[in-house]
């Protein structure tokens, strides 16, 4: 196991430059081998989950290879496969994606039911649903998903809750089946809107991506393409809110804030100073922070990956908030091990209850997912002394190269990677 070891009150004062999506390169990595041509990616994340996506794939034949940092090329003619490995899939929940891609391309799949991090019920019903109205035929045996594709059921797909997986595997299976197929109650993501460009930019027709309703003209091939990734919102908004939490001053570079409108909106009703340009953020801290309520919800609504972050705000700002996550059941575990820090917190079913403090003290503290872990780490940059965060490597899956980034801009922060060593500093 990994820790970081953060001296916290630091502010944090310099410039990040924010990397490629996470979310995004996952869904186009493997939506690049619905062709048999050379697709090369660039802004490519370098993060842990895209290292296990490149090894699912690999093992089905696909060939991944990086030609340079930020820079992989992807060509999915050698796909033979049509199963995965359990300990492969059971690493990352993208690998459901390979589902699609299969369906699409060999017309049948046998894909154990994904992993990941573990926030509550995320079944794939949607998914099989979906699948079958575009003619699967699906069984679930033994934790397995079997299809085998038939001619189309379905020339229309309503997803019953807004699902960013659900869209991107009807997407992947829709470009490759003939007819012309409608998803209506679509997610509307950025991650989803540049999946569309990068397929249609490969022979795809799809319209309407970023709105509720998306239609695919099937095509019989798609052909290779370069593409450039969307930067990573997620990650943008975790060092906004850092840059706020350490009342410090970030200017974060390779950014879109079209994407981060309502967190931009939550930071400045706190009382945080948030200056836009083209592809520019310059977030300014200091004043005394005021609480605010918020409530997640799909895109464009507050991200659920960017509630940790923010509660960890809340936690010393002044006045009481309540957080409402709508989307995962077990997002607020993070929240015990943040009154393990000092924090006033009390939990309602969906809701957190914050009352703010003066300040968070270092403490040693467990991170319960990954975005959980990156506000653990923000909580002990505005902490009181020394915070040991465990589990760096699930942090690892969703962030390039955090601890070089956060060292940029002023923060003291080490990582260890034994227990017997962090119980030597702290």
């Amino acid at each position: 196991m990994s820790f970081f070891r953060i001296d916290g009150g630091n502010r944090l004062r310099g410039s990040i430059r924010v990397s490629g999506s996470k979310n995004s390169s996952l869904a186009l990595m493997v939506g690049a081998a619905l062709g048999e041509e050379d697709v090369l990616l660039t802004n490519f994340p370098q993060d842990l989950d895209a290292v296990v996506l490149a090894e699912i794939l690999r093992e089905v034949g696909v060939k991944v290879e990086e030609q340079a940092p930020g820079k992989v090329l992807i060509n999915g003619s050698g796909l033979r496969k049509t199963a995965i490995p359990y300990e492969l899939a059971r690493k990352l929940r993208g690998s459901f994606y390979v589902a699609g891609l299969m369906l699409a391309r060999l017309k049948e799949a046998e894909i154990p039911l994904p992993g990941g991090c573990f926030l509550g019920p995320r079944p794939v019903d949607f998914h099989i649903k979906g699948f079958q109205a575009l003619g699967a035929e699906v069984s679930i045996e033994h934790g397995l998903m079997k299809a085998k594709m038939g001619p189309p059921v379905e020339e229309r797909f309503f997803i019953n809750r807004s699902s960013v997986g659900t869209t991107i595997n009807l997407m992947y299976l829709a470009s490759l089946t003939p007819g012309v197929f409608t998803l209506e109650n679509a997610a509307k993501e950025p991650e989803i809107v540049d999946l569309a460009v990068l397929l249609n930019s490969m022979g795809a027709r799809i319209r309407g991506a970023g709105t509720e309703v998306i239609r695919v003209q099937g095509v019989n091939r798609l052909q290779g393409t370069e593409h450039a990734i969307i930067p990573d919102r997620i990650e943008a908004g975790t060092y906004m809110i850092a840059a706020a939490a350490t009342r410090g001053e970030i200017i974060l570079e390779n950014v879109m804030p079209d994407h981060l409108r309502t967190p931009i909106m939550k930071l400045r009703e706190t009382g945080v100073g948030v200056e836009e340009g083209d592809t520019t953020i310059r977030v300014v801290g200091g004043a005394p922070l005021s609480s605010t309520d918020l409530e997640t919800a799909p895109y464009p609504g507050f991200p659920t990956d960017l509630q940790q972050p923010f509660g960890v705000l809340m936690s010393i700002a002044e006045g009481t908030s309540i957080i409402r996550e709508t989307i995962f059941d077990n997002r607020f575990r993070y929240l015990d091990e943040l009154t393990r820090m000092g924090a006033d917190v009390r939990v309602d079913r969906d809701r957190a209850i914050i009352k703010g403090v003066a300040s968070l003290s270092g403490a040693p503290v467990e991170t319960t997912d990954l975005r959980a872990g990156a506000a653990l780490v923000i909580a002990g940059l505005t902490a009181e002394g020394v915070t040991l965060v465990s589990g760096a490597e699930v942090i690892d899956r969703g962030y390039e190269k955090m601890l070089e980034k956060l060292r940029g801009v002023g923060a003291k922060i080490e990582r260890l990677e034994s227990s017997e060593k962090c119980q030597e500093v702290i």
